[in-house]
């Protein structure tokens, strides 16, 4: 990997103790990489969490930025604003491109994490920055199935949430289709069972994973509106150029083990596992939230997330109407943040109402 560099604005919080996961391995040396923007207040009351999708990082600012500012979403002149890239990444907190006490990286031998353990490291940075309260947590995709993990975990921190493109629990047809991208980076010749050189990654496999991703991330509208059947100067169609151009800026910024790992923390998202009947534990879900579903999004269609907000009685619906499937929560964001400020303010109406 030749990952993009971390921001200079990136700190790096490291646990004095190992990190005991869900599968009660003991994570030894784990660091968190992390960003702010804003002031915590004296009450430690006023921070608001964003977690990022699968190949993200800590920089809002870089992909999210239409939500981050004066008068946005996300105002640091409101709001402590904090995103951490997640366990199991490769941007700074502990995963599998990290080195352990050997010196040598972790590789296929880092162990598997879950989307709980991401929000039970995210839980351990908080309570080392002050922080006691959760104004709101948001994020789409596998930042939205942590939200919702913050909501069924620590209901008594969390004021609100914001899911965006995620459901309550991954869909065979989702798990399928990381099968089919990790089966691609399993399939290259230079995978060698995970133990590859950093010098000489899997690259074909991993390009090949992101194009199979990127179809799922978009739609066929968005496709023929875009490519059609327009064929370029060398004869093959333009959307194939699009896809081995995702396939290349993604191997040139991201790790294959990592992928792989954060894949199967995907497929492991229930908000019942563990916990009981399905609709039962979407009961119990009583903070207010913010379901925001794509209506072009074949990767999480919108039935998944009406069901979540149809059954959770904290939840409201709301659709992103967007031709560019499931990406449309980055590709949209300027329409997603007026319908986060519109919840914001919500909920703010309620809460005077209350206090009146």
């Amino acid at each position: 990997m030749s990952a993009e560099p971390i921001s200079p604005a990136t700190r790096v919080y490291r646990l004095s103790r190992p990190f005991a996961l869900e599968s009660d391995v003991l994570l030894p040396d784990v660091a968190v990489a992390y960003r702010t923007w804003g002031r915590l207040a004296t009450d430690g009351g006023n921070a608001v969490l964003v977690c990022h999708a699968l190949t993200g990082n800590a920089d809002v600012d870089s992909w999210w930025p239409q939500l981050l500012g004066r008068g946005r979403a996300l105002d640091p002149e409101r709001d402590y604003v904090v995103c951490s890239n997640v366990l199991g990444s490769c941007y700074g907190t502990t995963g599998p491109a990290s080195s352990r006490r050997s010196g040598e990286p972790w590789g296929p031998d880092f162990p598997s994490v879950t989307v709980r353990d991401m929000v039970r490291l995210q839980r351990e940075l908080l309570h080392a920055l002050g922080v006691c309260h959760l104004r709101l947590v948001l994020g789409g995709s596998l930042g939205g199935m942590q939200a919702i993990e913050w909501v069924a975990t620590s209901p008594e921190t969390v004021g609100a949430a914001v899911v965006l493109a995620a459901p309550g629990r991954h869909s065979a047809w989702a798990t399928a289709l990381s099968e089919a991208q990790r089966a691609a980076i399993r399939a290259d010749a230079r995978f060698v069972n995970g133990r590859y050189s950093a010098a000489d990654p899997p690259r074909a496999g991993l390009a090949a994973a992101r194009m199979i991703a990127m179809c799922s991330y978009r739609s066929p509208a968005s496709f023929a509106s875009r490519f059609g059947r327009t064929v370029a100067p060398d004869g093959s169609f333009q959307v194939e150029r699009y896809l081995r151009r995702q396939g290349e800026k993604l191997v040139a910024r991201f790790d294959a083990n990592t992928y792989l790992t954060l894949s199967v923390a995907m497929d492991t998202h229930d908000v019942s596992r563990g916990r009981g009947e399905f609709h039962t534990v979407l009961r119990s879900l009583h903070t207010p939230m913010l379901v925001v579903s794509i209506d072009s999004d074949v990767l999480y269609p919108p039935e998944e997330l009406e069901e979540l907000a149809a059954v959770a009685p904290g939840a409201e619906l709301a659709v992103l109407s967007s031709p560019h499937g499931h990406d449309a929560f980055l590709i949209e964001a300027e329409a997603v943040d007026q319908l986060v400020l519109g919840f914001r303010a919500r909920l703010a109406a309620v809460q005077r109402r209350r206090a009146s």
